[in-house]
């Protein structure tokens, strides 16, 4: 390995794919990945808050990023997962049709968004990634929800959190 790519700023990401392109959490965001199980709707929650999951007696919300970024629906399958990330200080689940890869990509390979579109018009995006033949979108968990969206999870979350003292893990 030559000194330079091994000096090279990394980005650590779990790459996910989402209709047909990959998209990329920063791995320090993401809890973990469990496989889709069912979801709980709730009646008047948010309309990007797909439902909530019962993960080891933490009730978290679920979020559709098909939904959110105005994609068609899609029939899930064996490979779809939530992932658990910490979005704005908020411990949600993303709804995602597979997870692909954990991988490592050099900063020299990020494209700013700005360099691609308009500022303001791919708020939710970091960058794109170039990675062998292809490319990874890579998201601003934080700003995939918009300002009033974000309060409304933050609303929607202490309606979810189990009563001080009532034994539930934290």
């Amino acid at each position: 390995m030559d000194r330079k790519a091994a000096s090279e700023p990394e980005r650590h990401l779990v790459v996910v794919r989402l209709d047909r392109e990959r998209y990329g959490f920063a791995i320090e965001h993401v809890h973990e990945i469990i496989r889709m199980q069912e979801v709980t709707r709730i009646p008047r929650a948010p309309a990007f808050v797909e439902g909530v999951i019962n993960l080891r007696g933490q009730v978290i919300p679920v979020l559709d990023l098909r939904r959110r970024f105005g994609l068609p629906a899609d029939q899930r399958d064996g490979s779809t997962r939530i992932v658990v990330v910490e979005m704005d200080g908020n411990r949600v689940g993303v709804v995602v049709d597979a997870v692909l890869e954990v991988l490592r990509v050099p900063e020299s390979s990020v494209v700013p968004p700005e360099d691609l579109l308009g500022p303001g018009q791919v708020a939710f995006l970091r960058g794109v990634a170039k990675h062998g033949d292809g490319l990874i979108l890579l998201l601003d968990l934080p700003r995939v929800l918009e300002v009033t969206e974000q309060q409304a999870l933050r609303e929607f979350q202490p309606a979810l959190a189990p009563a001080e003292g009532d034994g539930a893990p934290r």
